[in-house]
């Protein structure tokens, strides 16, 4: 990402630990001390960037690939190269029975701000991490049900963001949040090819290409009854005040 980043201008990258990576910790050839030095480092050269710590967070839906153990020891420890850099963090909550919040909490002084992206959680989980101070990141993920909808509903403009979590979580049909889209403002999405016969005017079949990301905006503007002008200002303005304080950028 950090080289993608160094080659394409316009392109910003975070550095930390996702959940479902933290077995990999035990497993470096200098121990985790070593692991966590180079992340450091990795942030440390390339600050102009590096806009975030993270994806980190917790994951018990995928524990198969960490176990909660080591997942909550290595979501502790990314809270560190947050103190240290004074970064915002980019964080990841799949069905953590109140252990993500519970961390969060703790550590709370040790941040200065954050997004929980790929938000699927309930109007109560919505408010604690409201309460916490931090943004929420929706997708199509986080619209399939009706209760989905219900919960970003609660959210506040001023604390939204907005992705795709490309090449994944895109609408569906079968999402409640579908319906939404025949109401909202036209826009027609690219045509889509298997990749073989992918053209520079075209999606690639099967991939939540980037673009999507107006169909999310049109469902969050029903939502909310607002335009969809209006809120992408107000979400443009809400990642800029978390990511892009202390970086110059030219969008």
């Amino acid at each position: 990402a950090v080289r993608l980043s160094r080659e394409h201008p316009g392109l910003f990258a975070t550095v930390g630990c996702h959940p479902t990576r933290s077995s990999e910790v035990d497993k470096h050839s200098g121990g985790a001390d070593a692991y966590f030095a180079g992340l450091r480092a990795l942030i440390d050269d390339n600050r102009d960037i590096v806009v975030a710590v993270g994806e980190c967070g917790l994951d018990y839906d995928r524990l198969h690939f960490a176990a909660k153990d080591v997942q909550n020891k290595y979501f502790e420890r990314q809270f560190e190269l947050a103190a240290a850099t004074g970064l915002p963090m980019f964080l990841h909550c799949r069905n953590t029975g109140g252990d993500f919040e519970r961390i969060m909490r703790a550590n709370r002084d040790r941040f200065s701000g954050g997004v929980v992206h790929s938000f699927t959680g309930s109007a109560d989980e919505a408010r604690q991490l409201l309460d916490l101070g931090l943004y929420i990141g929706i997708n199509g993920c986080s619209l399939k049900t009706e209760d989905n909808l219900a919960a970003v509903r609660t959210i506040p403009i001023d604390r939204l963001m907005i992705e795709t979590d490309c090449p994944y979580c895109e609408i569906r049909k079968t999402h409640a949040s579908h319906a939404l889209l025949a109401t909202g403002a036209a826009w027609t999405a690219p045509d889509a090819k298997k990749k073989e016969r992918w053209d520079s005017d075209s999606m690639v079949k099967g991939r939540n290409e980037p673009c999507m990301i107006r169909q999310v905006l049109t469902v969050l503007a029903q939502l909310h009854g607002v335009s969809e002008a209006e809120l992408a200002e107000r979400m443009f303005e809400n990642t800029r005040s978390v990511f892009f304080k202390d970086v110059e950028y030219d969008f």
